[in-house]
This record gives C-alpha cells, structure tokens and sequence, in this order.
C-alpha cells in the first residue's frame, strides 16, 4: 500500500484533503502538522521523512504570513525555500512522488493577460522570493517534482479572506476593498482534488502547472460575489490598493492560466462562484 504524506495538514488544503481521503481508501494516509514534519528544521525535516517513508508527498506546509514574512525573512525562507529542498532531496534519493503547492505571488503582477507556467517571474514581497526560491531548488535537486501554483485560496476551514469578508459584511454598515489586484480565487477543496487526480493519473509529467477557480475578479468583486450569496447588507465599496497599504506588495495582476493542467491531466476547473457557494454552505 502507498503511503501519502500530506504536510500542513491543520491548514486549509490539509484539511480538505483530509476529508477527500476517504474517498481514496487505498493509500495510507500520514497528515502531519509542524511537530511531525518540522519545515522549520530542515535537518530533523530529513529525520522525520526517512522514519515516516511516505510513497507520495503533497507538500501543502508553508510559511504564508505574507505581510509578516517582511520582518521574518530568515523564517519563511527556511519553511518556503530551505525545506522544499530537502523535501525535493528526499524525493528523488527514494523514488517518491512529490507535490509541491507554490503561488501567484512569483509574479510582478505587470501582465495584462493570464499567466502560463513559463511566464516570468519577478517576486515583489518576501513571501513570493522565498516560494519562488522553493520552486527553483526543488527543481533544481529533483526535476521529477511536480509543482501546482495557486492563488487566493480559501476553505471551510481556518481563517482565511472568504471568513473574514462574511464576518464583516455582519458587522459593519459599509466595508472598503481593494478592487485595482486582479486575479480568481481557488476553492481548496477543488485544488485538493486536483492534486488527487494528478495522484491516481497512470502517468506522472513533471514540472509546473497552474491551479486557481475559473473566473477573472478583483478582491472587491469577490466580496460582492460573497454578499450576493449571503444576502448581507452591508455597502460595499471599491477601493485603490495605495488606499490600504500593507507591509507587503502585492501583484496587481495575477491571473493563472489553467490550459496546461486541463490538458495533460483532464483536471475540471469550476467556476470560481460555484465554488464559492459550495464553500459557504459549509460555513453558514
């Protein structure tokens, strides 16, 4: 039997595809969090791989505090950078499958039309050089890695963008968000099952590919996606991104182009408001 070893495994795709696993009864499943799989120490990272032996390793861990990492630099390149190397080591020394999940963020956020998978990349935060910095290591030990880039994920678990906006639509009279960053979210019990499809695929073509819901939004278009759903009444109005600043930049265009996972894997893509309204009868 195949050991699957999910890394972040308390946090948003950890947790969805904790619940995708039942439905995949022929692996053995290894969720682990940051105690049984320490991304923050690379050298007992390589201890606890060899003890757990994992077959595949879908590497949903990462340090994601993005306006934090300005000030952690050391700590979300060791997470996002340093370990993804081990990991990646790892992978090809046992003949493991790795899946490592990656961002939006390793872009600039200058283009005006979707993004490929061979699109430049130019990181404008720490978060998006220490993922960027993942990515290159990971294939640069291991070419055989599979790396899916996503963006804007949110879920009925933990705390995340999609919560917080249903929360403040309760809350407040009137809420200001940024609508001038353009990209489309991702459902992560969608990604989860993605990363599953490409899992239970007979053939295994290594190298990046781009995962996020269908659909082309700014954040504030997003929120009014959520209000229409939920029915709040709160004003909702757009704002500049220069109206909220923030530790970190963000890219102000930073739409994935799905063709190449749809085409080589048969991957399903749904609709980002779909999604949304899958992801919100949990959360009611």
């Amino acid at each position: 039997m195949k050991n699957i070893l999910v890394t972040g495994a308390t946090g948003q795709l950890g947790s969805e595809l904790k619940v995708l696993s039942v439905n995949y009864p022929q692996y053995r499943w290894v969720f682990a969090d940051r105690t049984q799989v320490s991304l923050g120490d690379p050298m007992l990272l390589e201890e606890q791989l060899v003890s757990i032996q994992p077959t595949i390793i879908l590497n949903c861990g990462a340090y994601t505090a993005v306006d934090k990492a300005e000030s952690e630099k050391e700590l979300a390149d060791v997470v996002n950078h340093q370990a993804v190397a081990v990991m990646a080591a790892y992978a090809k020394e046992h003949d493991v499958k790795l899946i490592h999940v990656s961002t939006d963020y390793v872009f600039d956020g200058t283009s005006s039309t979707a993004l490929n998978e061979d699109a430049v990349t130019n990181p404008i935060n720490v978060y998006g050089a220490s993922k960027r910095a993942g990515e290159l290591a990971a294939l640069a030990v291991n070419p055989d890695v599979l790396i899916i880039r996503t963006s804007w994920v949110y879920s009925s678990f933990g705390n995340n963008f999609v919560k917080t906006m249903q929360r403040l639509l309760k809350e407040r009279d009137t809420l200001g968000v940024v609508n001038d960053q353009i990209g489309s979210p991702t459902y992560a019990a969608d990604l989860a099952q993605a990363m599953m499809d490409i899992v239970s695929n007979e053939n295994w073509i290594p190298g990046i590919y781009n995962y996020s819901n269908e659909g082309e939004i700014s954040w504030y278009e997003f929120v009014l996606a959520i209000q229409e759903i939920t029915g709040e009444q709160c004003e909702v109005k757009g704002i500049p991104s220069s109206a909220y600043p923030t530790p970190a930049a963000r890219p102000a265009y930073s739409l994935l182009d799905k063709n190449k996972i749809k085409e080589v894997y048969g991957v399903t893509v749904p609709y980002y408001k779909e999604s949304l309204k899958k992801c919100l009868k949990f959360n009611v």
